[in-house]
């Protein structure tokens, strides 16, 4: 379609690219999928994965195709959303580049298998990967993506999925402590997620380890919203 009076030519071209933070928990520590650049710019610099958005694709199928194609990752079972959009004038030495910015967090997820771009993909942990000088502006990103998962945790249910389909509070604390990088008191947190209506749901069975009490096994509740919600303070 034709606009009469409209001539594109005349306004500046840029481009639009999707960037991915996808957070998942590894032996109890909370890691972020990062790529190693195989091209210029920053070849050789770690980022998160990503790139252009094709002419004929929406936003979601481009992140959902670069995540595949950079690291092999194909699904993300859990949560995924857009956390924002980043378009400073000199982002990116190639040209004026805007990105839309994804989180996503889900449990379990594969080891990654470089493609296209990346010389090789690895799940690196986060306190590790914010210490490293990433490619573009991903730095900002990635810091923007932990504080919105951090805060998912106080005022969703979330948490849980990255727990077993039977969990005790115990297990339930280690998911917060790993995302929220601190330690939390086990009484007042089994206080805070106990009184959460339709948080947890008691199976009637127990768990043993080593010499402690039996502790009760919950499942995940229905519930979509924490009210009250679980802070960090």
């Amino acid at each position: 379609m034709t606009l009469p009076g409209y001539d594109p030519a005349a306004y500046p071209p840029f481009a639009v690219t999707v960037d991915l933070v996808v957070l998942t928990l590894r032996g109890g520590e909370l890691h972020v999928l990062l790529v190693e650049r195989g091209a210029e710019p920053w070849r050789g610099r770690w980022a998160l994965p990503g790139g252009f958005v094709r002419p004929d694709e929406g936003l979601d199928d481009a992140a959902t195709r670069e995540l595949a194609e950079e690291t092999g990752v194909r699904d993300v079972p859990g949560h995924l959303e857009q956390l924002g959009s980043y378009g400073d004038p000199d982002r990116d030495p190639r040209m004026r580049v805007v990105s839309v910015a994804y989180l996503a967090l889900a449990p379990d997820l594969p080891e990654p298998q470089a493609g296209t771009d990346a010389a090789q993909a690895a799940w690196v942990p986060v306190s590790d990967a914010q210490r490293r000088p990433l490619a573009f502006d991903h730095d900002r990103v990635l810091a923007d993506g932990l504080e919105r998962a951090r805060a998912k945790l106080e005022y969703s249910p979330l948490a849980a999925a990255f727990c077993r389909p039977e969990f005790t509070v115990a297990d339930l604390r280690q998911v917060y402590e790993a995302v929220w990088g601190r330690a939390l008191d086990p009484r007042n947190f089994h206080r805070k997620v106990t009184g959460v209506p339709g948080l947890l749901v008691e199976t009637g069975r127990t768990r043993t380890e080593g010499r402690g009490r039996p502790a009760t096994l919950y499942r995940p509740g229905d519930v979509g919203r924490l009210h009250p919600p679980i802070t960090r303070d």
